[in-house]
Formats: C-alpha cells, sequence, structure tokens
C-alpha cells in the first residue's frame, strides 16, 4: 500500500428540495384548501477520524464527495425526505485546511471525532405554509436553498509519542526495526526511506508509538533531498530521539545540520525534549569512540547515549530514557493515553 498524507478534496452538499404547490380536492370537502408539503433538507458532507488508516491514498481514487439532494415536497402535506448525507474517513491525526492550504478547519485528533464540513440546503416551503385568514389559496412555494460547495486539503500527521530524526543513513529505520515489529526498508544508501514509518515499543512493561521518517540534509527547509515536509509527523511527538551516525567524519556537525534544519522548519520541533545518541557505535573502536562522543557532547552540550542496533548495547536504556520523558510530559500518570493509530505500520517504501 502506498503512502499518502496529503490529497485535494471536491466536496458538495445537497440542495433542499423545493416546497409543492398542491390544493386538497375530496368530493365531500366544500373549501380544500393548500395542501403542499415542505421540501426535504439536503445531506451534509461530514469527515470523521477512524482507527485502522495510517495514509490517505483513498483519496487518490475518490476526489469528490456530494451528498443528495432532498426529496421534493408533494400534496396532501407529504413533506420530502432529506437527503442521503456523505461522511469522509480519515485516519486520526488529519488536517482539515481551506483551498489556500494554510486556514485549518479543524484537527481530527480523536478517533471517533466528527465534524461537518458542508451543511444541507433547507428544503422550500410548501404552499401549505402561506396560508392565512387573508390569503386562504396561495399558488407559489419555495425553492430549496442551495448546498455548499468547496474545494478542500487533506493533510495528516501521524500521532506517535516519539519521533527519530537524523541525516541519511543514521540508523533510524534499523533503530526502528530493532525495537518494534515495524518492518520498514534498510539498506547503505542515502534516502532509503522514503516515507515515515510507525512501529510500538515495549519497555518494562509499558508501550509507545515511535514515528521514523526520511533523514534531512543540509537545506532541507528548502527542499533539497527529499526535503522537510515529512517533518510534520513529528510535530505531534513529546520526545524527540536525535541519532547521529558513528560513522559521520564530523559527527558535531551533523548534529548542528539536523537542529538548523528543525529550526528553520518551525512548529516548536527545535524546542522539543531531545534525547541524543550516537548510533552505530560498534564500527569504532574504543579510542575512535571516545573520540567521536566527546565531539558530539560539545555540539550539543551534554553527554551523548551510546548505541548499536547490531549488538543492542544502550537500546534499552535509550527505551526507558524515552519513556520517562513521555510519562513526565503526560502528567506523570501511570500508563500511557490510549493512542487511536494503526499499532504497527503496513506502509512499505518503494524502491
Amino acid at each position: 500500500m502506498k503512502f499518502l498524507d496529503e490529497a485535494k478534496v471536491y466536496i458538495r452538499s445537497g440542495d433542499g428540495g423545493a416546497g409543492a404547490v398542491s390544493f386538497r380536492r375530496e368530493k365531500f370537502i366544500e373549501f380544500g384548501g393548500p395542501d403542499g408539503g415542505d421540501g426535504g433538507r439536503g445531506g451534509d458532507v461530514w469527515v470523521e477520524a477512524v482507527n485502522g488508516l495510517n495514509t490517505l491514498i483513498d483519496f487518490r481514487y475518490q476526489q469528490h464527495y456530494k451528498a443528495k439532494t432532498g426529496t421534493h415536497g408533494m400534496g396532501r402535506n407529504r413533506t420530502g425526505a432529506n437527503g442521503e448525507e456523505v461522511t469522509m474517513k480519515v485516519p486520526v491525526g488529519t488536517q482539515i485546511l481551506e483551498e489556500d492550504g494554510e486556514t485549518l478547519i479543524v484537527d481530527l485528533v480523536r478517533e471517533g471525532q466528527r465534524f461537518r464540513l458542508a451543511a444541507g440546503g433547507n428544503g422550500g416551503f410548501g404552499n401549505a405554509h402561506f396560508k392565512s385568514s387573508t390569503n386562504q389559496a396561495p399558488t407559489w412555494a419555495n425553492p430549496g436553498l442551495e448546498g455548499e460547495e468547496k474545494t478542500i486539503w487533506l493533510r495528516l500527521k501521524l500521532i506517535a509519542d516519539a519521533g527519530l530524526v537524523g541525516l541519511p543513513n543514521a540508523g533510524k529505520s534499523t533503530f526502528l526495526a530493532t525495537v518494534t515489529r515495524a518492518r520498514p526498508k534498510i539498506a547503505n544508501y542515502p534516502f532509503t526511506t522514503l516515507h515515515p514509518n510507525l512501529g510500538v515499543a515495549t519497555i518494562d512493561g509499558r508501550e509507545f508509538v515511535l514515528a521514523d521518517i526520511p533523514g534531512l540534509i543540509e537545506g532541507a527547509h528548502e527542499g533539497v533531498g527529499i526535503g522537510d515536509r515529512f517533518l510534520g509527523h513529528v510535530e505531534r511527538t513529546r520526545v524527540l530521539l536525535h541519532l547521529v551516525s558513528a560513522q559521520e567524519e564530523k559527527v558535531g556537525k551533523a548534529y548542528k545540520t539536523v537542529r538548523h534544519e528543525l529550526d528553520a522548519y518551525g512548529g516548536d520541533l527545535i524546542g522539543k525534549p531531545e534525547i541524543v545518541a550516537l548510533s552505530q557505535i560498534d564500527t569504532l573502536d574504543d579510542k575512535e569512540r571516545k573520540k567521536k562522543a566527546k565531539e558530539l557532547e560539545k555540539a550539543c552540550g551534554r553527554p551523548p547515549m551510546l548505541l548499536s542496533a547490531a549488538t543492542g548495547e544502550g537500546m534499552t536504556d535509550a527505551l526507558r530514557a524515552l519513556r520517562d520523558i513521555i510519562v513526565a510530559s503526560s502528567g506523570g500518570d501511570t500508563a500511557l493515553p490510549d493512542r487511536s493509530v494503526p499499532v504497527e505500520s503496513d506502509v512499505e517504501d518503494e524502491d
């Protein structure tokens, strides 16, 4: 299944049904009078956040959502039926924006959350509505009101507790695959990860969701490489795990490059709690390991964690550090809040 985190959709609510012009014509009723019923209301267009989805791919194949028109009124004071509504089902974490792509309409962050995007038009009054002592035989009725139509943008921001950031080949996907059951594509070349991946990590009986996004390079905020468009998927996280590969020639510069891109992107990413780790340390001898750890400490201002997914060194400590920050940010609850996201990402990267 392909990953799609942005889609443009046209929506239109239903028109209201027209009122009827009708008069009673019964044999034993001398003064029949008007009996035209009102038109039915047009259908609404709703959006609903549901569990089990982690991509907007469905909206690539269906880009128009139109509700039904209300039924016209009829004689004998019969009101027309309301038009059938339409509900767009989207993943939890989807934002709905106006056509300009900037004005936020609603942010769907809870499973089951619903929002009416377009209201159906009211049905028109039949001529029975207008009868009075001075106008006993009105010969007119109202047409139904038109529905609303607009073009909107859907933008998905995955909901996760912790996010993995770093340069390409920093070991983010390897870390995710080691501590969760997610199976992202892993290879020894830049931009192996083309799309965000989710996984659930468990430590000491507690679970939390990890998000891995494609690597950042210098100039990502200007569109260099894959760019920074996937940073939106770590905006909602409570903590960032910043991985710096031990194979980088200048680990301090690598750290500062990513921090600069986070700052340039905005979204308060630069202010999130951050855990810095030197990854892939199994590729270094003891002397080189200490040298690079010291260089990275000078760049970030605190001792980095030392990790190796191959040997398992430091992995448990990293998970516990992430868990502690997540629990602290949730108010010290003994259990993490329910997360309405898929347990494991079934999105596979394309070659």
